[in-house]
């Protein structure tokens, strides 16, 4: 038990991504900031370390045919379906949160205020994720699926523009985090995405919505953060040429 609690909320999540139901349930984030052990978060959130851990072993004890294992995938499988399945959905979604965002703060607005720094919020992030995903396309994707073809075929990896793989990761990283914050502030917003008493349906389905796409960019980020990063990184380091 003592061991489990000096393991990072990534690497249970990055194990079993059931896991993240608990953290969830805990407020624990476990995609930004899944670096931080069990023993860190439950000091700050004041939460019994002990409980905590009965309730990720009882997920990871428990059996599902289901669950996905992403660690065993390779890495330029995991690019691939990162931006068939995670990218995509921002790219589909975004306008139409767009557009219903757009109409609840022009019925809704003037009993409703908050709507309007939602709405501004989500713009934003749209955005900023909108541009985020181009630079993974054009920039560390690319030289991540480069890296398992040359290993695959023993050959010598020149070095990329950016100098090592670790520069671009931080700073999609650093991305993650600011998104992760801001749609924080988005559930604190509209009160965990539940939609007020007068509420029309679109707000409703509004609010459902923006509840899907954080858990989307949440499993999203997880999958680059706790697994596909780190494994990049390692997998640099086999090339002494780039190192």
């Amino acid at each position: 038990m003592e061991k489990l609690k000096n393991k990072t909320v990534g690497s249970f999540v990055a194990q079993d991504f059931r896991t993240a139901a608990v953290f969830t349930k805990y407020q624990i984030d476990f995609c930004c900031k899944g670096n931080r052990t069990i023993t860190e978060v439950c000091d700050k959130q004041d939460i019994d370390p002990d409980v905590l851990i009965q309730n990720v072993y009882d997920v990871l004890q428990s059996e599902n045919d289901n669950t996905i294992d992403f660690n065993s995938w390779p890495l330029d499988l995991m690019v691939d379906y990162i931006e068939k399945t995670h990218h995509r959905y921002v790219e589909e979604k975004s306008p139409i949160l767009v557009q219903f965002l757009d109409k609840l703060c022009k019925v809704h607005g003037g009993g409703h205020p908050e709507l309007f720094k939602i709405n501004e919020l989500f713009i934003a992030g749209a955005g900023e994720l909108a541009q985020h995903m181009k630079k993974e396309e054009l920039m560390l994707f690319p030289y991540i699926k480069r890296m398992v073809k040359t290993k695959e075929s023993n050959g010598i990896l020149s070095q990329p523009s950016f100098g090592t793989v670790s520069n671009p990761i931080a700073m999609m990283m650093e991305e993650h985090e600011t998104e992760g914050d801001r749609f924080s502030e988005i559930a604190k917003l509209t009160n965990n995405y539940n939609a007020p008493s007068d509420g029309c349906t679109t707000y409703k389905v509004t609010f459902a919505m923006l509840k899907e796409f954080e858990e989307d960019l949440h499993k999203h980020i997880h999958l680059e953060n706790n697994i596909l990063f780190p494994k990049a990184v390692i997998l640099e380091k086999e090339f002494p040429e780039v190192e």
